[in-house]
Formats: structure tokens, C-alpha cells, sequence
């Protein structure tokens, strides 16, 4: 039952903080790779721009942790960090292979039993009608998912990713994208295998005699089992509500936000027609379910005075007369003109691409003593 009510997603900002202020961060170290383990689950609300990985590192080293104590946790952060700034650097180059991707394979689709939550594997069955039915998965099992579709059943990596996307409230295309290029071996030096015992210990089952049932050693070289051979292309689309136009006060500046920024103490002291863009034509590229659609909308009702708008910025009424634009900075809305405020980045100084995460981890290692604070911290609510 515990399980089940961190694994609901309250809107609400003082249920954000308290979720904060509730982090182990020992024990997420120690159990963060177990199904059951003491994870955050605050990757919807950072994802999604309303808190910061820099905020939550700042919270939980005021603490009194060291940098040292906490390496482990600090380090999950800094994974999200590294995939923007892998996107930042990139730019859609990154969905596309990073490297050279020289696997066989079977096709382009989606297995029909990942999309029907029937591979006969239970944990992976179990997790992908958790997803269905709240919008998150562990990442251990996200893992063990993309492991089963790009390396196993050999299918190509895009259209599953997207696939799962579609489905997190916590879609992150940084790292979402990059994650599955990682398993699948084009943004990596090897593929990512899981075998039953492995699944069996992290998520707390008893399952033998499945096609997962062997050594590391044999996996690399099996046929794709017939329960996975049959392909399927699910249908993402994302339906939008329909809204009118917002009304803008032109002598007032324009700030916009967007489903990767929800930041309600953004410029909030500032008079200024505050937009929530949703925008027809980033959907079409990267569809979401109608699930997260509502979850950023309730998101967005934090912030105040703010209008939703189901439509593109140009379209905006005198979105190009107002005296100043202003967003934070994002790759899916460089588009968007004016001032782009940076984000509130764990590691400012760390900007350039880096084939692996552990050399930019290495290069971030000397800033992690400036983390005990964050420009947009605020009081933890109790």
C-alpha cells in the first residue's frame, strides 16, 4: 500500500517539498536498483521543470550530508543533467544513433507483447500495466524493458522509446532518448543484458524456466523467442483540449511556459501575461497520452494568473508586439524568440558533449562543493 501512494503524483507544491523533504538519500544509494526501493519518485516534477535536480540537491545537503556521503544519489541527478546537455549539444541529431548502431534487426516496430504486457516475463509484465495505469516505471525496469525489445527481440530502438515516452508523466526526451540508446548500444561501448536471476532479485520474483533463464554469456547470441516476433505500431497521438486565445495585455511583458517548464516561482513577482503554450506541432513530433496532458495542466494550475493555450506561439495575440518575451531555455523551444532565461543547472560550468557519462561526471566532480545552494531554492514545506 506505501508502494502504491508514493506511486501516485499529487500536483500540489506543498506535496511536492514534503516529498522532498522526505528523501534518505543513504538508503536511496543502497536500494535505489530495487523495485521496492527508497526512490524519490520526484522525476515528474523535475522533468517537468516545477523543481530543480539542483533544488533537491541543495534540500537535502542543507541536511547536513556531505558530497561524499551522498555520491551515489547525487550522481542519479547529475545522469538527467548530462542527457540535456548531451540534447543541448546535439541537438536533434540525438534522435538519431549517436554512434554507429551495426546490430541485426528484426524490425523498426514495437513487440506486440511489450505493447499487451505479455512477454511471460512478470516483473516486465507487471511494470508495463503499472505505466499504463499511473504513468510511471521504475528505471530498473525501464532497463530491463528496453533490454527485452532492442537486444533480445532486436527490434530498433526509436518507436519503443517514443512508445514509452508517450506514456511517463515523467517523459524527459533527453533522457529517455538517450537511455534507450544506451541499452541498446548506440550511445554506449556494449549492450545492456538482463537475465532472469538478475529481474528475480531486483524485483523480488521466483521466475524460472523463462527465455531469460541463462548466463550473460548466451544471451548475446539468441535467436529473438517467438513470443517476441510478432511487431505491432501503436497508435500515439496526442489529443490537446481545445482553448481559446489568450488574452494578452500589450504593454505587459509575455512569459510562456511550457511542458518542460512549470516553475511557479519563475519571474512570479513580476507583472506580465503568463501563458502556458502547448503547442500542436510539438505534439505531433513527440506525442504524450491524454493521461500526462492532464498531469501538466494540474501542474500548471501552481502558477499564477497563468492562461492555457492549446496552439502555436505565433498565434498568439500580440506575441511579437509586447515590449519583451521571455521562457527558460530548452532544445524542443529555441523556436520560441526572446529572452531565455538558463535553467538552474547542478553544473554551470559543465557544458560540452562527452561520449560518456563518467567524463562529464569527472569534469563536474570540482562544482560539487557549490551544490549546498540553489538561486531557486525556497523553505521545504512541513
Amino acid at each position: 500500500m506505501l508502494l502504491f501512494l508514493r506511486m501516485t503524483f499529487p500536483t500540489d507544491t506543498a506535496s511536492i517539498w514534503n516529498r522532498i523533504d522526505n528523501i534518505d538519500p543513504i538508503a536511496y544509494g543502497q536500494t535505489r536498483n530495487y523495485i521496492q526501493g527508497d526512490v524519490t519518485y520526484l522525476s515528474p516534477y523535475i522533468s517537468r521543470g516545477v523543481i530543480s535536480p539542483r533544488q533537491v540537491a541543495a534540500a537535502v545537503l542543507a541536511k547536513g550530508y556531505t558530497t561524499q556521503q551522498i555520491q551515489r544519489f547525487l550522481q542519479e541527478l547529475a545522469w538527467r543533467e548530462y542527457f540535456q546537455r548531451v540534447w543541448q549539444q546535439l541537438g536533434d541529431d540525438m534522435f538519431d544513433d549517436i554512434r554507429v548502431n551495426r546490430t541485426p534487426l528484426h524490425s523498426s516496430q514495437l513487440p506486440a507483447a511489450i505493447a499487451n504486457a505479455c512477454t511471460g516475463i512478470e516483473a516486465i509484465d507487471q511494470g508495463i500495466e503499472t505505466l499504463y495505469r499511473t504513468g510511471y516505471m521504475h528505471n530498473h525496469l525501464r532497463m530491463y524493458t528496453a533490454s527485452l525489445v532492442c537486444n533480445i527481440a532486436k527490434d530498433y530502438w526509436k518507436l519503443p522509446s517514443q512508445w514509452m515516452y508517450y506514456h511517463l508523466l515523467d517523459g524527459d526526451l533527453a533522457s529517455n532518448t538517450c537511455s534507450w540508446q544506451w541499452v541498446a548500444g548506440s550511445f554506449s561501448s556494449k549492450k545492456y543484458y538482463c537475465n532472469q536471476e538478475n529481474i528475480n532479485k531486483y524485483c523480488n520474483t521466483d521466475q524460472q524456466g523463462t527465455f531469460l533463464d541463462h548466463d550473460y554469456s548466451v544471451l548475446p547470441s539468441m535467436d529473438c523467442p517467438d513470443l517476441l516476433k510478432e511487431s505491432s505500431r501503436p497508435s500515439l497521438h496526442t489529443v490537446l483540449p481545445t482553448t481559446a486565445l489568450p488574452t494578452i495585455d500589450p504593454s505587459l511583458p509575455l512569459h510562456i511556459f511550457h511542458n518542460y517548464h512549470l516553475d511557479p516561482q519563475w519571474r512570479a513577482d513580476e507583472p506580465a501575461n503568463r501563458v502556458l503554450l502547448l503547442e500542436p506541432s510539438h505534439f505531433k513530433q513527440h506525442p504524450v497520452s491524454e493521461k500526462v496532458i492532464d498531469f501538466i495542466i494540474a501542474l500548471a494550475a501552481n502558477i499564477e494568473g497563468l492562461q492555457i493555450y492549446c496552439g502555436e506561439f505565433s498565434d498568439i495575440p500580440f506575441a511579437y508586439q509586447v515590449p519583451a518575451v521571455y521562457t527558460r531555455e530548452h532544445p524542443a523551444y529555441d523556436h520560441i524568440p526572446g529572452i531565455k532565461d538558463p535553467r538552474d543547472w547542478m553544473f554551470p560550468e559543465v557544458k560540452r558533449f562527452y561520449p560518456s557519462f563518467f567524463g562529464f561526471w569527472k569534469k563536474a566532480t570540482p562544482y560539487l562543493k557549490d551544490l549546498t545552494s540553489s538561486p531557486l531554492q525556497t523553505a521545504a514545506v512541513c
